[in-house]
């Protein structure tokens, strides 16, 4: 057997984002010798690896924050328990069509930081569900009152609750540009609109579920992100990537929104805004072209922030 990678028997890596790097089964490539292009095409299977790499203004940075990316799965994979009418992309080892790949094993230095997952033909869309306004929102609200052609009541303030969580979806763009606010008319032009709807309905559904999960447990979630894409043998929607994490979403604490004195206190979230924060004081971009090493202390209050939301979420589960 081949391996087109040669660090891990059995995987060959085929790409890395920002923050993940996926893998398929070599056994997939050295059975077509003739491939070409993207090759989670022709796999049914991809491990999906969750890195400690952290990213800010379009740039991974350094260094990395320890555990994030076992964290992230972590969350993720209690997240899906708690869905389970939600179809997701979890790879199932009695599946027919992964019998044949004679799966290897999940790499030891991967375990607690990947995950199994069917490849799906993904949907161009991010689902962004907001319930409260705050962040980019906050910063289109104010000038024009509405999100993502979503018109909100006047005279609100920034971290207020919306009136009820708005669906304001956006445009995946190609790796290495932004993505961009789209109406939900445009979504309709770009999945169809039996699927656009299917997007809108499943993402304020989860978000109304996952918010009561979280307040029990004295947290807000303020507004979240989640992509998907359709299974290639049935054509079923299924939840994909990360769910309701740290990266993907925006907690607060509950008793600080409730007392702080002040925006910043009150919005506090559980992610790496202290990184952004750090490096938006730290870095002119105009001046240098490659940010700064993070300080130890950003690296160590950001994994700390991180720890903090997992363990409240998850304890006594």
């Amino acid at each position: 057997m081949t391996n087109h990678n040669g660090a891990y028997p059995g995987w060959t890596h085929v790409y890395s984002g920002k923050v993940r790097d996926l893998y398929v089964p070599t056994k997939v490539l050295d059975d077509d010798d003739t491939w070409t292009g993207d090759p989670l095409r022709l796999s049914p299977l991809v491990l999906v690896v969750a890195t400690d790499r952290v990213s800010a203004f379009d740039r991974v940075l350094s260094p990395a924050i320890p555990g994030k990316g076992a964290m992230l799965t972590s969350l993720t994979r209690w997240w899906f328990d708690r869905l389970p009418e939600v179809p997701n992309h979890l790879a199932h080892p009695l599946d027919d069509r992964l019998e044949a790949l004679e799966l290897p094993g999940v790499p030891a230095e991967f375990a607690d930081r990947g995950t199994l997952c069917r490849t799906l033909d993904m949907f161009p869309v991010e689902c962004v569900v907001r319930g409260f306004l705050t962040g980019g929102g906050w910063k289109e609200y104010q000038e024009t009152g509405a999100i993502g052609g979503v018109p909100l009541p006047e005279g609100l303030q920034n971290g207020d609750r919306l009136p009820e969580p708005i669906y304001t979806p956006a445009w995946k763009a190609p790796l290495g540009e932004h993505d961009v606010n789209v109406s939900y008319e445009r979504t309709v032009e770009l999945v169809g609109e039996v699927v656009a709807g299917q997007l809108r309905e499943l993402s304020l559904e989860i978000f109304a579920r996952a918010s009561v999960i979280a307040e029990a447990r004295g947290l807000i979630l303020a507004d979240t992100k989640f992509e998907f894409g359709a299974d290639r043998a049935t054509g079923i929607v299924t939840l994909a990537d990360e769910v309701l994490t740290s990266d993907s979403s925006r907690y607060w604490d509950a008793a600080a929104y409730a007392t702080a004195a002040t925006p910043e206190l009150r919005m506090a979230s559980f992610d790496k805004q202290i990184v952004r924060d750090w490096l938006a004081a730290n870095w002119d971009q105009e001046v240098s072209e490659e940010p700064p090493t993070l300080p130890h202390e950003i690296v160590e209050q950001t994994a700390a922030r991180y720890r903090e939301l997992l363990e409240r979420l998850t304890t006594g589960d």
